[in-house]
Parts: structure tokens; C-alpha cells; sequence
């Protein structure tokens, strides 16, 4: 058993469970876990996960010794884009879940990075090893894994100071007039539909900034730069602003729903990684290329549109 203790300081404001997650580099989720159980306290009175901190307060948490692993190893092929001692970095295929969750008991991004066995961090739970942030389902591209508890706090502080730089693919529906722009709206559960996001005026900052990257009669592919992650943000803020990704069931209609011709998948790439090692500071920069699905789709544009751009897979301007 471990016993943290958290002074709260006169500039902290919010939630308990925002507080100490953001404190102890636990996950969220993994945390009101342990406020359920009773194990968050102050002057030995348990606490509930809303409730609210207040300045001086002394805040003991217990967590407990790791339980025995029940996620199987299974062979599923990954393609490891960056490794070292510290992390390795894995261009997830679009259809992939990251972690084992109710509906996905198997299959997932976690089962393969076992059956590799290296070791990962456990501060996230039993169920996520090295988990330090997620991609949805039906995105692709970079996912960062921790391989100690010392990288993993170190990642998941980056996440949290925005230190991490995450740069997304996306085609759009539409021409988004502006070559460079920037998305705020604050996000959270859409009240009409749980398992949707929406822009609500009472939701979480939320920042995503893009640039246009190629012009393609009624689609635009722009670079973005999540610098706030939260839930389905890109996929939000884009429809927001009536350009809707590409493949979108969710949060597209009508011809931006079903995508391009050949378009049989969400688009949306999570396409370049830089962050600092958590060893010695060296910056580490990973790139994943569109999959090839993806650039035919591409390739099919620019030849309808007459674009007379370069053919060939996508790269990474310098």
C-alpha cells in the first residue's frame, strides 16, 4: 500500500478529483475508482470526487498495491514507429481500441503491447499499463506508451502542461476559407445524447488550431494542432465550424457522412508526436504517413479537382 499526501495551495480552485489527478499523474478515471472506495481523505474523512478544494487543505490518498494482471496477451501485429528505454511510440491502425472497456474485453492496442512483453508504467490501472492518452477507435496515427512509472508521470505532466505537440490529418468537407486559423469552444457531454460531445458555453477549454494544407474542390485537408485533448475535440470543433471530417458518422451529415468516393473510414490521422524524453530532455519527434487507403483517397481528388499537386505519400513540410 502507498500513502500520498497533497497540500492544496491558495491558487488551486475546482474539484478534488481534478486536483489530485492532475497532482499524482493518476489517471482520472483510476482515481475516482479509489475516491469510491473511500481511499481519498481529509482529517480522516472520506471525500467524494466533486467536492470542492479549499485552500490549506491536507489530503491523504491510499493506493494500493497493483492487483494481478487479467488482460491477455494476444498477437496482434504493431508497427512500433519510435522506441527507447523510456517509451515506444506505435502508429495505431484505425479500428484499433486502445484498452480493454466494457463491449472491447479483447483485441485491443493493450493486449498487443503484453504479448511484446516489455515491461509498462502502472500508475493508470490494472488495465491500462503505459497508457497515457488515448486515440479514438476510428482514428490512426501516433500513441505515446510509457514504460516505466517515471516516464509515465513524465508524459502524462507534459499532457498536462501542453508541452506535448500533437499534429493531426483531416479531411474536411467544404473550403475552409481561412489558410490558418484557430478553434476555441469549450466542450463537454452533449446533454441531448451522452455518447456525443458538443460545444456547450459551461464545457472544458477546449483550443484546436489548424493550417490548409491542400484545397480539393468540395474537400479541404488541413494540418491541426490539438493543444487541448479532449474527448472526440478535433471531430467537434470542425463541425462546429461547418466543416465536418471526412467519414464522420457521428458528427457528420449528408455527403461529409459518407466521405469521398473510396472512403470507407473516419479521416483523421494523428500524424506527428514532439515531446522531451523523460530521461535526459532530448526532444523526440515521430511522423506516421497516411496509410495508403487514405492517400488513394487523395490521389482521387486531386486528379477530379485538376489540383496539380505532387503525387505520391504525404510528407512532412520542413
Amino acid at each position: 500500500m502507498e500513502r500520498r499526501t497533497f497540500e492544496v495551495p491558495g491558487t488551486a480552485r475546482g474539484r478534488v478529483d481534478r486536483f489530485v489527478a492532475d497532482r499524482s499523474g493518476l489517471s482520472r478515471s483510476y482515481l475516482q475508482r479509489l475516491i469510491a472506495e473511500g481511499r481519498l481523505t481529509a482529517g480522516g474523512r472520506p471525500l467524494r470526487a466533486n467536492a470542492t478544494i479549499e485552500t490549506g487543505m491536507r489530503l491523504e490518498l491510499e493506493i494500493p498495491d497493483p492487483e494481478p494482471l487479467d488482460v491477455a496477451a494476444e498477437p496482434i501485429p504493431l508497427d512500433v514507429v519510435y522506441e527507447d528505454d523510456d517509451l515506444l511510440i506505435v502508429d495505431k491502425p484505425a479500428g484499433l481500441v486502445v484498452h480493454p472497456a466494457a463491449g472491447h474485453p479483447s483485441g485491443t492496442l493493450v493486449n498487443a503491447l503484453l504479448a511484446r512483453g516489455t515491461a509498462y508504467g502502472g500508475i493508470a490501472g490494472v488495465r491500462r499499463p503505459g497508457i497515457v492518452h488515448r486515440l479514438d477507435r476510428d482514428t490512426s496515427g501516433l500513441l505515446m506508451v510509457a514504460k516505466t512509472d517515471l516516464a509515465q508521470q513524465s508524459l502524462m505532466a507534459q499532457l498536462k502542461a501542453r508541452r506535448v505537440r500533437k499534429t493531426y490529418l483531416a479531411l474536411v468537407r467544404g473550403a475552409v476559407s481561412a489558410a490558418v486559423g484557430r478553434i476555441e469552444a469549450p466542450l463537454g457531454r452533449d446533454p441531448r445524447n451522452r455518447l456525443r460531445m458538443a460545444v456547450l458555453p459551461d464545457g472544458r477549454p477546449a483550443v484546436t488550431g489548424y493550417r490548409v494544407r491542400e484545397r480539393l474542390g468540395g474537400w479541404t485537408l488541413l494540418e491541426l494542432d490539438l493543444v487541448t485533448g479532449r474527448t472526440h475535440q478535433i471531430r467537434v470543433h470542425l463541425a462546429a465550424i461547418g466543416h465536418p471530417v471526412a467519414g464522420d458518422p457521428v458528427y457528420g451529415t449528408g455527403l461529409s457522412r459518407r466521405g469521398p468516393e473510396g472512403l470507407d473510414r473516419l479521416f483523421l490521422h494523428a500524424w506527428r508526436l514532439e515531446l522531451v524524453s523523460p530521461s535526459d530532455g532530448h526532444l523526440v519527434r515521430a511522423e506516421a504517413p497516411l496509410a495508403a487507403d487514405l492517400e488513394a483517397v487523395l490521389e482521387d481528388l486531386r486528379r477530379s479537382a485538376g489540383a496539380g499537386r505532387p503525387t505520391g505519400p504525404l510528407r512532412a513540410a520542413r
